[in-house]
């Protein structure tokens, strides 16, 4: 059996299992997680994960002393390849849909090659793509994202707007000077 095939399958099974206990004895209470929100051209950058789940922005759980910027640059790294580039933080929200988590959501630039790990397949998917197939954990990301897109695009707009009126009084003012 090929390397590749042997670490997915034992994600699946660490993740399963992980999923399955820590559900009926959350001894650590609330756990604290980060996740990126990863857009480029009418797309966001997802992860098909290898435990059968569907599909995830990148991010995951923080080590015991390790800040939310922190968590998300390295489970950024191992899911990706990708190298966070800049980060801003956009809101956060308690989950309990897989385990009770406070989860930090950042907007993301990244940059690098794209590379599998042994959690999943990093790809790019249209919103409409993504959500059926989004874990319910991160389901409440979902009208952000929806509103995020179009904001982009009227953001782009305006700013070409303003751009083109700030430049015709700029030529005026040299012209009348």
């Amino acid at each position: 059996m090929p390397f590749e095939i042997l670490k997915r399958r034992v994600f699946w099974l660490v993740a399963r299992t992980g999923l399955f206990l820590y559900r009926r004895f959350p001894i650590f209470g609330y756990l604290r997680a980060s996740i990126a929100i990863i857009y480029r051209d009418g797309r966001f950058l997802m992860i098909q994960r290898n435990d059968g789940r569907g599909v995830s922005l990148p991010g995951g759980i923080a080590s015991r002393k390790e800040s939310e910027e922190e968590t998300l640059r390295r489970e950024v790294f191992e899911e990706t390849g990708l190298n966070v580039t800049s980060l801003d933080l956009r809101f956060r929200f308690d989950s309990t849909a897989d385990v009770p988590c406070h989860v930090a959501v950042f907007e993301v630039q990244v940059e690098g090659e794209l590379k599998d790990s042994w959690e999943g397949s990093p790809q790019w998917m249209t919103l409409a793509e993504l959500e059926p197939r989004i874990l319910k954990s991160q389901r409440a990301v979902l009208e952000w994202m929806r509103n995020f897109g179009t904001a982009k695009i009227k953001t782009a707009k305006i700013e070409g707007k303003i751009a083109g009126k700030t430049e015709k009084k700029t030529e005026e003012k040299i012209a009348g000077a």
